[in-house]
């Protein structure tokens, strides 16, 4: 990629403890995927230890952050790393954060707007895209919705961009 935007893996949503650890959401695919990065937001943040809490997210410690006051003031952090540490993908996948940001034009080449958010609701991922007036519509992120798509652009199908 071109670009080596910040991709967000986890937010602090809390503390945990009084010694400086914090309770993390994560958004990626678990603790395992988390674990494979130390450094984050530019180095600011290095985990020296992390765990699963059993509930879906995760227990850390930071280097940065000795005690629960430190742990508390950074609630609502996220936690990113560069787009470039990313492993590869192979054909066909791709990152949400790929997709976000996107053109999204017709098959015609008309443009319908822009990729706002990705979202699974169980069945799959849906793209949300906004209109330039505003409007919004969704799409299943399948093949017969998206014709094709890159790092600039994502080309919906004429049943999907009439939505």
């Amino acid at each position: 990629m071109a670009q080596d935007k910040p991709v967000t893996l986890a937010a602090i949503i809390g503390a945990h403890g009084v010694t400086g650890e914090v309770r993390l959401k994560l958004f990626g695919e678990g603790v395992t995927a988390l674990s494979r990065y130390s450094s984050f937001n530019d180095g600011a943040l290095t985990l020296k230890k992390l765990r699963d809490d059993n509930k879906g997210g995760a227990i850390a410690r930071f280097a940065e952050v000795t005690d629960r006051n430190r742990a508390e003031s950074l609630r609502g952090t996220v936690l990113t790393i560069p787009r470039s540490a990313l492993p590869e993908l192979d054909e066909g996948e791709y990152y949400h954060a790929d997709l976000i940001g996107l053109s999204a034009i017709s098959t015609a080449g008309e443009p319908l707007g822009r990729v706002i958010a990705v979202d699974n609701f169980g069945a799959g991922d849906v793209l949300e895209i906004e209109r330039p007036d505003g409007k919004r519509f969704m799409i299943p992120m399948r093949e017969e919705a998206v014709a094709e798509w890159n790092a600039e652009r994502l080309v919906v199908t004429p049943d999907f961009a009439e939505a």
